[in-house]
């Protein structure tokens, strides 16, 4: 399992955020705006909605959650990604 951050910021900016939060996973940056628009989460302000895309091993996108809480999406994402794991392991 792979999971990183997407952001249309500029990667200097995105950089110095993840060292300030102390991610421990990559932060993409997308400053021509393009994977944002191709996604559908690009507002009419130019800024990306926050949604996070659950894509399989085939590429194909499993989910979408449009309702990203920041004070609780670790956990739903955890809680997530159990759900998919428990599918593909027949539980």
């Amino acid at each position: 399992m792979r999971y990183f951050a997407a952001s249309v910021d500029a990667p200097q900016t995105n950089a110095k955020f993840a060292a300030s939060i102390g991610a421990d996973y990559p932060i993409l940056s997308d400053p021509t705006k393009a994977v944002a628009r191709a996604y559908g989460v690009l507002g009419p302000s130019g800024m990306a909605s926050r949604w996070t895309f659950y894509i399989g091993r085939d590429g194909r996108i499993l989910d979408i959650d449009k309702a990203v809480r920041a004070a609780t999406h670790g956990a739903d994402v955890a809680e997530r990604l159990m759900e998919f794991t428990d599918r593909v392991q027949g539980s």
